[in-house]
């Protein structure tokens, strides 16, 4: 059979849509045998049995007597099949004495699918076998062209399967991501509070959390923090540092060791080029409107009083956490009035970027603050979210994560 017409009939059985790869190698057998011109009379497919370091027949077809199912071929017995590994398509003639009483003579057999390793010789995944009258070069020709489309249709169909398997997972990461993070509306004694954080991708390196501590919940703990880089890896440590936050904060320990802590635990457990900024900061029902924080690397964030004419920044009381085990974090400490708001927020609000590679930095930030402050935290943080929009390029490149935190005293 001329090979364009043979891989032609070939593709179009395997363009065919089939419950399983299994089937589509089925079908492919039975074309080869029923096929008046390939002049096969029988077929086989072996599938290696790494355990039993054998070859199982895994299906069959044709005129020779039936093989019995589970029938298995020791790989250490027939150095031939070390050979498929290497030249794909072999032509020979049979010596096993099991299949010789079947009537199997001569076979042509070709590897396909994955190649793997059993001690230190390397074998295909699977072989498919045919016996002939007439076993030549042309049938060697045509047992290539099946196995080489075999083996691009079993990888077809892993890939595919690899990408639902994907998206399955990064589904499940998002709703355990959803999770972690708090209500967006929160009422603590005389505060009010209002987070969102909107991911640049599926998944975000970017989180917060409000954190109740001690028993009667007299303090609470704010946190904002943003991963190095983007997707699964940066999700997978903002994960893991809001989840050591939240259970240390069940011990009260005080902000410095804390932060000394999590910085341990971050070094030790992510790669060096991993680190994240974080911001960490309690209230109480303090009638002072006492607030301590510290800051390990993160945005300074923008606290601006009732009267809206001054604005100061709660710079880093520490390195970033992760790179350096030894960091030392101080706390620090101010005190809100009624009316005051805090603005916690992340590398994705000031460093959104328009179509001329401009940023909206600091500056646009305050004025936003400053025209909205007499909000409630909600109206503010999205008032700042819709002029960043406003400004930026959906598709620049350097779109980040953005959080936004608000504190505001109201009483």
């Amino acid at each position: 059979m001329e090979q364009r017409k043979l891989l032609r009939t070939v593709e179009t059985v395997a363009s065919k849509s089939f419950p399983s790869f299994r089937e589509l190698m089925q079908e492919v057998v039975d074309q080869l045998v029923e096929n008046e011109e390939i002049k096969v009379t029988g077929g086989r497919v072996w599938k290696l049995n790494r355990p039993e370091k054998a070859y199982q027949i895994y299906y069959q077809q044709g005129s020779v007597t039936r093989i019995r199912k589970n029938y298995r071929l020791l790989v250490d017995d027939f150095p031939i099949f070390s050979k498929i590994a290497q030249k794909r398509t072999v032509l020979a003639d049979e010596t096993d004495e099991f299949l010789i009483k079947k009537g199997i003579f001569k076979y042509s057999a070709s590897g396909f699918g994955s190649k793997l390793k059993i001690g230190d010789k390397s074998y295909y995944e699977y072989l498919i076998a045919v016996n002939s009258d007439d076993v030549d070069e042309n049938l060697g020709y045509t047992l290539n062209i099946v196995a080489t489309i075999l083996t691009s249709k079993l990888k077809e169909k892993r890939i595919t399967e690899s990408r639902v398997n994907l998206l399955e997972d990064i589904d499940s990461a998002k709703r355990l991501q959803k999770s972690i993070l708090p209500e967006h509306e929160y009422t603590f004694h005389d505060y009010q509070l209002f987070g969102v954080t909107v991911p640049a991708r599926t998944l975000g390196g970017d989180f917060f959390d409000y954190l109740p501590i001690g028993d009667d919940e007299e303090r609470l703990g704010i946190t904002i923090g943003d991963a190095a880089s983007k997707g699964i890896a940066a999700a997978a440590e903002a994960m893991y540092i809001s989840g050591a936050i939240r259970m240390a904060s069940k011990f009260q320990i005080k902000i410095s060791p804390l932060m000394t802590r999590i910085n341990e635990i971050v070094n030790k457990i992510f790669a060096d080029d991993r680190f994240a900024s974080f911001f960490y900061g309690e209230i109480s029902n303090d009638r002072k409107g006492l607030f301590l924080y510290s800051n390990a690397g993160h945005n300074p964030p923008m606290f601006i009083s009732k009267n809206g004419k001054k604005i100061s920044y709660l710079d880093p009381t520490g390195p970033l956490l992760g790179p350096a085990p030894q960091s030392r974090y101080e706390t620090d400490s101010l005190n809100f009035s009624t009316g005051d708001v805090l603005l916690l927020y992340s590398d994705g609000i000031v460093e959104a970027a328009n179509n001329k590679f401009h940023f909206f930095g600091e500056n646009r930030l305050k004025n936003v603050l400053r025209k909205n402050h007499i909000n409630p935290p909600k109206k503010i943080a999205y008032a700042i979210l819709d002029e960043v929009y406003k400004f930026s390029t959906e598709d620049s490149e350097y779109q980040d994560d953005k959080t936004v935190v608000i504190i505001k005293k109201i009483k």
